[in-house]
């Protein structure tokens, strides 16, 4: 029986992707492992790899790249050894989306007769090409291929950006951070409290640590993990009309990418010494800016951190990262006027704020959880050893 290969799933809140390039040909012999076609989600560009072997086979009624197609559409089929091909291309699968009147049956993003309907069509393109796209801001939907078959190659992106004027929309990416931030507006009971605490030592640590690519982000990722496993009630989220208290503490770092906003995850976070966050959150960084993080990376974190101190921002209110119930604002350390044992003299402050979600936790603990956070910038001999 011939083996189905569909769209998959690559994170839980995906319901669509698009087909971005088929990296075997119809007919091309396929082993376990290969990585035999390519699909954009709502966070990255993804490499798929066939779990069986098999020969290719690309039914002409099949979607073609470009295509946004729900999960679980039928792209093609692996034949065994002298298999013949199906009779027919299975229907894409219907999507139920929920509703405030309760859920909803969509209409099929692709009738079983033939090409995609309702989803978004354009041409191929190649993946470097659709990276430099998304970095560069350019919608390539209805640009004209110079490469192959009429492919969308690196040369006509550019071309397109040099433009007199270009389409930032940002592509899947741009439209789900739109979402996401819509969703915690409407969704959340937010409340902003803000700090400053004197980060003269909290410089002079990181001076002295001889850790190679260690940065303030690494030193607040360790420090904010101490901090709540102190105040267990900001390691949360609002689940199913009540609060959930993880019990791992998983940090995602907001980074800033051409693409737009991406979070990765830093997982258990408390356990882990500061040559190995260190390590980690470079490969993490260096992954999101190039367009190559895993999607599991992008998912599971319990808290957020958002560092917009590189930019001289002070104060300013973050937005939270649901399902989570709380996110850590950090702003530039600048050295400023403090009164320090009894005399006003230079000292290198930071500027903290922190949004939370009021329906999870009242101000009081959040109030309390801030002030630790504070303590441990000025005072990181009692954890840094940790």
């Amino acid at each position: 029986m011939p083996t189905e290969i569909v769209m998959p799933r690559l994170g839980w809140t995906m319901e669509e992707g698009t087909l971005v390039e088929w990296l075997k040909q119809n007919g091309d012999p396929v082993q376990a492992g290969d990585i035999i076609f390519t699909v954009e989600s709502d966070k990255a560009i993804n490499e798929i790899e066939s779990f069986d072997s098999g020969t290719l086979y690309i039914p002409p009624d099949a979607p073609q790249p470009g295509d946004t197609l729900p999960i679980g559409t039928v792209l093609g089929f692996l034949l065994g050894p002298g298999e013949p091909p199906p009779a027919a291309t299975p229907a894409p699968p219907v999507v139920v989306k929920e509703t405030k009147s309760g859920p909803q049956q969509a209409t099929p993003s692709r009738p079983p007769t033939g090409r995609p309907h309702g989803g978004k069509r354009r041409s191929a393109i190649s993946p470097r090409a659709l990276r430099l796209a998304t970095e560069l801001g350019v919608d390539w939907s209805a640009l004209q291929g110079s490469g192959r078959n009429g492919r969308i190659v690196e040369r006509d992106v550019r071309a397109a950006a040099s433009g007199p004027s270009r389409d930032r929309s940002g592509g899947t990416i741009r439209r789900a951070i739109a979402r996401r931030m819509t969703e915690s507006h409407v969704e959340t009971a937010p409340v902003t409290l803000s700090t400053e605490a004197d980060a003269t030592d909290f410089v002079t640590l990181r001076t002295e640590l001889d850790i190679p690519f260690l940065t303030y982000n690494d030193l607040f990722l360790k420090l904010t993990a101490l901090a709540l496993a102190e105040h267990p009630d900001l390691n949360a989220s609002w689940q199913d009309g009540s609060v959930h208290v993880h019990n791992k503490i998983h940090i995602g770092i907001a980074v800033d990418t051409h693409a737009g906003l991406l979070v990765p995850v830093v997982t258990n976070v408390g356990a882990r010494d500061l040559p190995d966050l260190a390590r980690e959150t470079a490969d993490l960084v260096r992954k999101a800016r190039q367009g190559d993080l895993e999607p599991e990376r992008l998912h599971g974190g319990t808290f957020t951190i958002t560092n917009l101190g590189q930019y001289g921002i002070d104060f300013f209110t973050p937005i939270v990262n649901l399902p989570q119930c709380a996110i850590l604002g950090v702003g530039r350390i600048v050295a400023r006027p403090a009164v320090h044992e009894g005399r006003v003299i230079p000292r290198d402050m930071v500027a903290l704020s922190l949004t939370f979600d009021h329906r999870v936790v009242d101000g009081g603990p959040a109030a309390r959880f801030l002030d630790t956070i504070r303590r441990h910038v000025e005072r990181p001999e009692l954890w840094h050893a940790l």
